[in-house]
């Protein structure tokens, strides 16, 4: 297995109180109830390294996560399905479009879609936003585990309009994990333009509760 050293480093709330460091950015978006914070610590192999709860939404948050010595994980609050007061919603939503298209340390966009469903419009609203930017774009499946092998054929034929390949993902069986982190991994080296150094914030264990 690729080593994936990742430990929680801080959260933010707007733009402004994102970290000051020199690391290259990845985020990980979407649906509210997609298995994000499950794939993320499959990722990591760190089964406590972001919370995951039975009800979509608990991330409200920008939250960051050290990778290595040169990279970083944005996990970005889920959408589409979370139930939270309007005002709170208008504003995570306003906090997740200003650092898609204003942070300059992102370099790349991992979208989740539930293989089940495939990809819908807020799914190719952040492939658009990715292409606007430059940014390369992952495609992750998830719970493909809950799939059967014929229907995977078709499964992935509905991720076709996000004109990326998607990698079949299971947090629960770790399928697509593997090929996930390494292509992650494999943009801290590949990335060669120097982000400005920044002071790093104060570190933390994993994310806040956020219940």
């Amino acid at each position: 297995m690729t080593k994936f050293s990742a430990r929680f480093a801080t959260s933010a709330l707007a733009l402004d109180e994102c970290p000051r460091w020199d690391r290259i950015e990845v985020a990980i978006a979407g649906r509210s109830n997609v298995g994000k914070s499950s794939l993320l610590n499959a990722l990591a192999d760190a089964p406590n390294l972001a919370r995951t709860s039975k009800t979509p939404g608990r991330t409200r948050r920008l939250n960051f996560f050290e990778v290595g010595e040169s990279l970083a994980l944005a996990d970005l609050p889920g959408y589409g399905y979370a139930k939270m007061p309007q005002t709170e919603a208008r504003r995570i939503g306003a906090a997740m479009r200003e650092y898609l298209a204003r942070r300059e340390n992102l370099a790349a966009i991992v979208i989740l879609a539930d293989a089940r469903r495939g990809p819908e419009e807020e799914e190719l609203e952040l492939k658009a936003i990715a292409k606007r930017r430059g940014l390369e774009t992952i495609v992750a499946a998830t719970k493909c585990d809950k799939l059967k092998q014929s229907e995977r054929a078709a499964a992935c034929k509905r991720f076709a309009p996000m004109r990326v390949e998607p990698i079949l993902c299971s947090a629960v069986t770790g399928e697509g994990v593997e090929q996930l982190r390494r292509r992650i991994l494999a943009l801290g080296r590949d990335e060669a333009s120097p982000r400005p150094a920044q002071a790093s914030p104060q570190r933390a264990q994993r994310a806040p509760d956020e219940r």
